[in-house]
């Protein structure tokens, strides 16, 4: 019987990771290795903001199911990597791209900051931007929703 070594400090490392980035899990691979750190507590932090919000007047009933499975929107544009949503180049500056405005395949229209680089988001097709699901500052994860082209 082979006895599994534990690299706590590794562990603790991405632990770290998770709570710096607001991550809800995290994995490395290594050789025969695999390490996958995961919390549940944050997945209930990250929905409470989404409830929060859809209680507004008029047309929430109508905004819902566009927005209720985005993962299944075929103008879905989803999230190449792990990092931190950026809509406008800096602060001062106007955003990239507006909802309801029309982008052209390969226009930047945020970006994603993942290990102090800014990485350029561009649209993949052309078509309206018709809604982003993120917002500047929020953490997103590979394959996540950010925002719809159609």
């Amino acid at each position: 019987m082979s006895r599994m070594l534990v690299d706590k400090d590794a562990i603790r490392a991405l632990a770290d990771i998770l709570t710096e980035t607001g991550l809800t899990e995290i994995e490395i691979a290594e050789a025969d290795s695999r390490i996958r750190v995961a919390r549940g507590s944050t997945v209930v932090q990250a929905a409470a903001p989404v409830a929060a919000a859809a209680p507004a007047t008029g047309s929430v009933a109508e905004a819902a199911p566009a927005v209720a499975n985005p993962e299944k929107h075929p103008g879905m544009v989803p999230s190449p990597m792990v990092g931190v949503v950026y809509l406008t180049p800096d602060p001062a500056s106007p955003p990239f791209a507006q909802e309801g405005q029309t982008v052209s395949a390969g226009q930047t229209i945020m970006l994603i900051e993942a290990m102090k680089t800014f990485n350029q988001i561009k649209a993949p097709r052309s078509g309206v931007l018709t809604k982003f699901l993120v917002e500047t500052g929020q953490p997103v994860e590979y394959s996540e929703p950010l925002a719809i082209i159609e």
